[in-house]
């Protein structure tokens, strides 16, 4: 019995009769030699964690671009914090805690440069519009490793798909990721805005601290172990009424307070704009992709709208700036 088999013997007897077994995943696309080692979902983990798309996430923006300092959270950041939330959850539940990190570091792959106006901007000009959720998956099925993708499972790649606040994963494992991800954020960022000057801890309202506590660390604490409290033994991944509430209502809060704040966003609009300046400037100057971009274009039919749109998706914050100061700035006015 290989060290493989042995671990997938351990699920069935150790984790939650609701847990994804990984001997029972519905495959992936393209059939591979199973490892010796590692079941699928630790496998699908690792490829998220070595791709380059990955690697990219440190240099793009959360919230807050551009912001001076070095401890505001990035995009990969962000995605560590996910993943250490959905991790505790899981583990508790006794649910499948490989499939649950690989969906949570594999989750936001497909986010834009300059966090969510990037997103927007791209929205506003794709013909077929722009959602980085879909992005994620198509990062991860088409775009890793020159157009082969990184072949991962169904659980991790419907995980992905369905892991905004709308979604319906077909998992439980899923349902964690989901979760895990609007408790890291709404408490992140109520970090950040404080660090930033936004916000103080006492402009919070009381019916949500009432409920949820009176820092960052006793909310996190708080919803997490909801979550678990709530979900034990159970085929739903939920929290409790009041807390449900109470975190809807601070991100609400948040939503009109900093998210919405002119403070934290009065650059959006030059990043929107930079955006979408790239975008019309590739759509005419096609041939200035790199090689595999255009390989990939050829490959798989794809329109050159889309691989435009995939390119520019994939850029860092510092490496669109640089590719708009190359296109648009004169270079007697860079300094």
């Amino acid at each position: 019995m290989t060290i493989r088999e042995q671990l997938e013997e351990r699920e069935t007897t150790y984790l939650s009769p609701y847990a994804a077994l990984s001997r029972k995943t519905r495959g992936r696309k393209r059939p591979e030699t199973e490892c010796d080692i590692r079941p699928v979902f630790q496998r699908d983990r690792d490829r998220i964690l070595h791709c380059k798309a990955f690697r990219r996430l440190k240099q793009k923006t959360q919230v807050f671009l551009l912001p001076k300092g070095d401890h505001y959270r990035t995009r990969l950041t962000h995605t560590l914090e996910v993943s250490q939330n959905a991790r505790t959850i899981a583990k508790a539940l006794r649910l499948n805690e490989d499939l649950v990190e690989a969906i949570a570091l594999g989750h936001d792959l497909g986010h834009t440069p300059f966090g969510h106006a990037g997103e927007r901007a791209l929205n506003e000009v794709c013909p077929s519009g722009f959602r980085h959720n879909e992005q994620s998956v198509r990062v991860v099925e088409y775009l890793e490793r020159q157009g082969e993708g990184l072949n991962l499972t169904w659980e991790v790649r419907d995980g992905i798909l369905n892991h905004k606040t709308s979604g319906r994963p077909g998992t439980l494992e899923g349902e964690i990721v989901r979760l895990s991800d609007k408790i890291a954020y709404i408490n992140h960022d109520i970090d950040d805005a404080i660090r930033g000057g936004l916000l103080k801890e006492e402009d919070i309202p009381e019916e949500y601290a009432g409920v949820l506590g009176n820092s960052t660390r006793i909310r996190l604490d708080t919803m997490v172990h909801n979550v678990i409290t709530n979900s034990m033994d159970r085929s739903k991944i939920r929290m409790s009424p009041e807390v449900e509430s109470a975190v809807a209502g601070l991100r609400r809060f948040m939503f009109e307070n900093v998210y919405q704040n002119p403070a934290a966003k009065g650059e959006e609009e030059k990043a929107v704009n930079m955006v979408a300046n790239l975008y019309g400037y590739y759509m005419k100057h096609i041939e200035l992709l790199p090689q595999q971009f255009l390989k990939m274009m050829e490959k798989n039919g794809g329109t050159k709208e889309q691989i435009v749109c995939d390119y520019i998706a994939g850029m860092t914050d510092t490496y669109a700036i640089k590719k708009f100061e190359e296109y648009f700035v004169p270079e007697s006015w860079k300094f």
